[in-house]
Order: C-alpha cells, then structure tokens, then sequence
C-alpha cells in the first residue's frame, strides 16, 4: 500500500464507464472481494429496491479505494448502512494510505443523513469512537483445491468421501442448468425446513444476469428428477457456492456431499484454485458439515459505528427473539413461505 501527496477525493458510482474503472481496481486489489463488484448495485437496486451508495475514493485521478453501501431498513429489523449487505465480506478495500479513512467519513456522514440506527463493515476496521467490533458469530471456511481431480477427492475426509462416493454409486448426475426455476423451488424447500424467509426468484434471476460468466447455478439429478442445487460464484482463482438447498429426497442418496464435490471437480478442471465454502454461524448445522469436509473455520470479525445508543444488531436466527417465529415458518404450507418469504428476506441484510 503506498502513499502520495494528492488528497483523496470520495465519489459516489454513478456511471457504466465509472463501474468499469471500479470493477478493474476491485480485480487487482488484494483486499478487495467478489462482493465488492459494482454488479452488487445493480442487483440490490433491482432485486430488492434498497438504495446504495457506492463510494470510491481517487487520488490523481486514480481509483484507490471502493466502499459499497447498502440502505437496509425495515420496522422489523431497524435501519443499517451495510457493506456489504447480503454478503459475507465488505467495508473499505483500499490500495493507499487514507483512502479507507476517507471512505469511511463519507459512510458515517451518509447515516447521519439517511438517519440509520447503525453502520456495518463486514472486515475489521481500524478506527475510533464508536466503532465496535463483532467476531463470536461468523467464521469463514476456504482451503486449496489441488490441480489433480483426484487429490481433491482424497483429501476429504474418509467419512464424508463415502458419502461422496455414495452419491456416484446412486447415480447422480449433475449438470449446470441456465434457468433458476429448479434451484428457486430446492432452496425454498431448504430454508423453510430451516425456519427462514426465502428469497425472491427475481433476485436469484438478477444475479445471474448482473454476473454473467461469474455465477452459474449446478443442478443436481437423480433418476432426471431435481434434488440439490446451489448457485456459485467465481473471483478470481476462487469459486464460493453460494445459495444451496436440497430436497428430503436428497439425504437417502448423499446429494448434498455429491453437490458439493461436483463443484469442487468442475472448478478444479476449469483452473480454480480455492474452495470458498462461505460463512457459517457458530454451532449451527452448516457449521458442521463444513468441517466434516476438513475445512477450518476462521473467525470473521465485523465493525459497527452505533448511533442513538443502539445496540449491537442481533439479526440471526440463534437470537432467542426470533425463536418463536421459526418455530411458525417451518411450519408454513410450501406456497405460502414462497409468497412471504421474500418480503420479509429482502430486509433481514
């Protein structure tokens, strides 16, 4: 990270050249991530009507530092200014000294306008008053995917490799599909068992179309019937499944670990060399099956700037408060968690 003697001036994104100039620096700054693309304006405005503010800081006319910020409000859960909301990394990605501190200053000035209960970063932030830190909840699970199919497979752990191989001996196959229709229906399924709102097929449709050759959606097959499914997106050398779910009928034949391996191998032979298996809370069963898998989760520390006195925001499912309500949307008729899930989704951030 260097330094120079111009100052930092904040702009807010506004352009198709300006998001190219954006999407380059985030390609090559090391602390930038896939959730840092300017796509993710296009897709929270589209797909959920939160405004953003996406800042970028110049030096001589060069982009050295990106802030993306999303507007999330709702009486249920408050008012926050997120980066990144609905992802798992965010906050100031800078390549200079004091483009993050600048970016920052426009972040809290934006709250006291937009009258937020709180600012979030999703990365550790160095800063000062008010700023708190959170890092007891989420960890983050990634590891190297070898050049040769076959180590990958050996490097699972016996008891999860069985089930790999118990998915093939069923004869699964898998496929990437276009569509979204399959996956929507098999996450719905997932989430509600789960007790949590889905999201709008809209949304997963946005993705796609804001990512392009970045996202592809793998369909898992059994007997040609549909079981598992999980959206993926790629940065770089990594690839990040993303949005999975399976069906009942897809425990009895492993179709999870058979998912998940037949994206590991379809990345490996396109030349990705990272596994990002994404974020988990602590304790909870997707914690568990990821480190079934050998994967070692590393803590994820988040930064909040309170205003008013708010408290830490407690929007998770291992939050008591909502028990209650998960309880009842398990429950829920399959169509009718459809119909809701989204409105409720689109504000949890």
């Amino acid at each position: 990270m260097t330094d120079r003697a111009e100052s930092v001036v904040v702009r807010e994104l506004s352009d198709a050249a300006a998001s190219a100039r954006w999407d380059e620096f985030v390609e090559g700054c090391p602390s930038a991530t896939f959730f840092h693309l300017a796509g993710w304006q296009h897709v929270m405005t589209e797909a959920f009507g939160h405004a953003t503010r996406f800042l970028y800081a110049e030096r001589g006319g060069d982009i050295v530092g990106v802030l993306p910020l999303v507007h999330v409000s709702s009486r249920l859960f408050g008012s926050a200014l997120i980066s990144s909301a609905f992802a798992v990394e965010g906050g100031p990605a800078v390549s200079q000294l004091g483009a993050a501190e600048a970016l920052a200053e426009k972040a809290l000035e934006a709250a006291e306008a937009l009258d937020v209960d709180y600012v979030e970063f999703r990365c550790p932030h160095e800063a000062g008053e008010g700023w708190h830190r959170k890092s007891d909840l989420y960890v983050s699970f990634c590891r190297s995917i070898d050049p040769d199919v076959d180590a990958n497979l050996r490097a699972i752990p016996r008891k999860q490799r069985a089930m790999v191989r118990k998915g093939i001996k069923a004869g699964l196959e898998s496929t990437v599909d276009d569509g979204i229709d399959d996956l929507h229906h098999i996450y719905a399924i997932s989430v509600r068992n789960l007790g949590t709102p889905v999201f709008s097929k809209r949304y997963f449709a946005v993705l796609k179309q804001a990512f392009g050759p970045r996202c592809d959606i793998v369909i898992v097959r059994n007997g040609g019937a549909p079981i598992a499914g999980v959206m993926n997106f790629y940065f770089r050398d990594r690839v990040m499944p993303y949005y999975g779910g399976a069906t009942m009928a897809a425990r009895a034949v492993a179709a999870n670990d058979f998912m998940y391996w037949e994206v590991m191998r379809r990345a490996c032979e396109r030349g990705y060399r990272h596994f990002d298996f994404g974020r988990s809370k602590v304790g909870t069963g997707a914690y568990a099956f990821k480190t079934h898998w050998g994967f070692v989760p590393q803590p994820l520390t988040y930064s909040f700037f309170l205003r008013r006195g708010a408290a830490l925001p407690e929007v998770n499912p291992l939050n008591p408060k909502y028990r209650l309500m998960i309880g009842l949307w398990k429950r829920l008729p399959l169509p009718l968690s459809k119909a809701l899930g989204p409105m409720i989704a689109r504000s949890i951030g």
